[in-house]
């Protein structure tokens, strides 16, 4: 606690002590007073029922200031006599006084510590409204450098939202940016194969030949497979790709995957080993999962030569389930690695009619199942993708 905040906590402590101690005062002052009457009353009653001629006596000793305390009784005697109760006590004496005077003390120190503190949290509200104008105003939301009061939660609190408002700020910026980059890369990779379709259109024109025909054929099989991809990469944007949970085997998930790039593998003259390491199951959608892992493949098929092989391996431990896919090539150029699952990126050695969603697709379909993709190159030769699927 610092001392500010100590000193304003013992001011209030001690003006409410004196404030407690002023009223008990005059409590037990009231108190006593009123023994002693009930007490004299008793003493005196019983004296005049036995002995009726001593009420003169009785009222000299009174005035005496001489008292016999006895037994209470029904019937008051000095009441009789018109005695009041606070004849009978101090309370308006030396008591009285300084019950006042310390009702007075602790009544001022309180109001004291009051104005006090309200002009404290005037400060430190005035300091919190500059802050926040500073930061409607464009300026950093820094901490502020202040001692700790009643109001550093609520300090804690609005730096915490204004540190969430930028972070905001900044990834709405990010992705205002983002949007601006992938427009500008679709309309690049619309670009490419319309212009190649009017070309082909316009030589068809001067030169009849089905040559044309089939450069038309691939341009627009090209489109297609570049929408589905946008669809398919809007969907994921969006939160709206269903994917369906289930106790998926690594070894089918591999082999289903393989067998769909057969046909390419053979074209190429390269081979794809997928070996049986035991029953490793991973919880994930099988058709999307497969697709992910396809995409891996082609891009480490068309990264080595012919006559290679590409591999794959798996293995589980009590966090995650590793898979690994790798080829025989020359790997990735090292500028390379930091942009691999960037969309629309395509490296210097990259497929030419690739458009550059395939590893950014496999990083978000295995990001959305609680994984994670990375890609390094071995130390002998190859390039390598590792995937992760954490059990929890």
């Amino acid at each position: 606690m610092n001392k500010k905040k100590s000193r304003v906590t013992i001011l209030y402590v001690l003006s409410v002590s004196l404030l407690t101690a002023s009223l008990i005062t005059v409590f037990l002052a009231y108190y006593y007073s009123t023994m002693q009457f009930q007490l004299l009353d008793g003493f005196c009653g019983e004296i005049t029922k036995k002995y009726p001629d001593s009420k003169q006596t009785i009222l000299e000793i009174l005035k005496s200031g001489k008292v016999y305390p006895i037994a209470d009784t029904d019937e008051s005697f000095l009441l009789s006599f018109g005695y009041k109760q606070s004849d009978f006590g101090s309370i308006n004496g030396q008591v009285l006084i300084l019950a006042s005077v310390g009702f007075l003390l602790g009544g001022a120190l309180f109001l004291f510590t009051f104005a006090y503190w309200k002009r404290k949290s005037a400060v430190r509200i005035e300091s919190l409204t500059n802050y926040l104008e500073k930061v409607n105003t464009g300026g950093q939301g820094a901490l502020l450098d202040v001692p700790e009061d009643e109001f550093s939660q609520l300090q804690d609190e609005i730096y915490k939202t204004i540190t969430t408002l930028y972070q905001t700020r900044d990834a709405a910026l990010k992705e205002k940016s983002n949007y601006a980059d992938n427009l500008s890369n679709i309309a690049h990779q619309l670009k490419t194969p319309i212009t190649a379709i009017s070309l082909s259109v316009q030589m068809m024109k001067e030169h009849p030949s089905s040559d044309y025909s089939e450069q038309i054929r691939r341009q627009l099989y090209r489109l297609i497979h570049l929408e589905e991809a946008l669809l398919l990469l809007s969907r994921i944007d969006a939160g709206t790709l269903a994917l369906k949970q289930t106790t998926v085997d690594v070894f089918t998930l591999l082999t289903l995957a393989s067998d769909n790039l057969q046909e390419l593998f053979i074209q190429k003259g390269i081979s794809i080993d997928v070996p049986e390491m035991g029953e490793i199951d991973i919880i994930a959608d099988l058709n999307w999962t497969m697709e992910a892992i396809i995409n891996l493949m082609k891009n480490c098929m068309e990264h080595t030569k012919a006559g290679t092989t590409v591999h794959c391996s798996y293995e589980k431990n009590p966090l995650y389930v590793q898979i690994q896919i790798w080829d025989e090539g020359h790997g990735f150029a090292k500028e390379e690695l930091p942009h691999l699952f960037e969309r629309f990126y395509r490296g210097k050695n990259g497929n030419a009619n690739g458009i550059g969603i395939g590893l950014s697709l496999s990083k978000a379909i295995i990001e959305m199942q609680n994984g994670i993709i990375r890609a390094f190159n071995l130390h002998e030769s190859g390039a390598c993708f590792e995937i992760r699927f954490y059990s929890h």
